[in-house]
């Protein structure tokens, strides 16, 4: 795919996303569409007072020609509304050339602290990137470490400033806020994350603190899940750092306990059990092949379920059927 094209200028968000075919590709400037089929087929009454609202974003924009091509097949043909972009990702340009000719896709940045590249050199974020830009590999050590003021706040306020710019430099207009292994749960980091959107006029940040019983299938204790519960322990602390930076986040958010197994089975029955009010739903879509295998994620055939999940016709039709509204994190009120 190409390089972004500086004669796009910014990308700007739509808030409702259309689940209709035949978009443009070209990157060539579009008329704003039309909501999707979900939101016209309700009537007018039941539109102004809908009470699920539901964004379905997919993280990791940008890591693989693989994972985008995932993405955006999920957007155009099935019901992704939203992706997260990774600044310092391998296939970050072919990302943004993609989300400029799909200005239908929600895009907000996947802020990278653990498990990258940083974007600024390591000389000027010593404790945070190593002598080869290598940000922390272990989301445990990256904890501590935070905890222990032995990674300095002012490292990772500026590394942050650096990942929104770079996105912004590619055109791409910020919807939201979130970050690779969920960092930003932790309080200190949240505090960064709040104060740097606060400054660059970002107003909304998912907010990864799920209720399990909305979410666990029974099928026994995961790392996921415990990851999904020790979220939950910092849920009051982080919404109020949320509130003090007015950032806004989905009453609801949904994925993390599991985390890859939302093929097109388990994805309708979270629909089907979906929360009153608006709800994020966290996936991977992508392409397994060469390139997803040398990042060294865990996640490589899930993620082409993950994608089954999203392209899934029944999928669609029980977002139909519950009369749930579809949009990116622009909707949110």
């Amino acid at each position: 795919m190409g390089s972004p094209q500086s004669n796009h200028g910014r990308r700007t968000q739509t808030g409702a996303h259309r689940l209709s075919r035949g978009d443009n590709q070209t990157g060539r400037p579009r008329r704003r569409s039309t909501p999707s089929r979900v939101i016209l087929s309700m009537p007018a009454s039941t539109l102004q007072f809908a009470m699920k609202q539901l964004i379905l974003n997919a993280d990791d924009f940008g890591l693989t020609r693989g994972v985008n091509q995932g993405i955006i097949r999920a957007h155009r043909e099935g019901i992704l509304t939203s992706a997260t972009l990774m600044a310092t990702a391998p296939a970050f340009e072919e990302a943004c050339a993609l989300a400029r000719a799909n200005p239908d896709l929600g895009v907000g940045c996947h802020l990278v602290l653990v498990g990258g590249k940083s974007v600024l050199p390591s000389e000027e974020i010593p404790s945070l990137a190593d002598e080869n830009g290598r940000l922390p590999d272990s989301l445990v050590a990256f904890g501590v470490k935070v905890s222990l003021g032995q990674i300095r706040t002012s490292e990772i306020e500026r590394e942050v400033r650096a990942q929104i710019e770079k996105i912004r430099a590619a055109g791409i207009e910020p919807s939201h806020l979130d970050t690779h292994k969920h960092t930003h749960a932790h309080p200190v980091v949240m505090n960064v994350i709040g104060r740097v959107a606060r400054d660059s006029g970002i107003k909304r940040v998912r907010k990864p603190i799920e209720r399990l019983m909305d979410s666990w299938n029974g099928a026994g204790l995961s790392k996921q899940l415990a990851a999904a519960a020790a979220v939950r322990v910092v849920a009051m602390e982080f919404e109020a750092i949320s509130r003090k930076y007015g950032l806004r986040a989905p009453d609801h958010f949904l994925g993390l306990a599991l985390t890859g197994q939302l093929g097109p089975t388990a994805l309708r029955r979270m629909i089907e059990k979906l929360p009153e009010g608006s709800t994020e739903i966290m996936l991977h879509p992508g392409v397994c092949d060469e390139d997803l295998a040398r990042t060294g994620s865990r996640l490589q055939q899930e993620r082409q379920l993950e994608l089954d999940g999203l392209i899934d016709p029944d999928v669609r039709r029980t977002v139909e059927k519950e009369g749930i509204q579809l949009l990116g994190y622009c909707g949110l009120n």
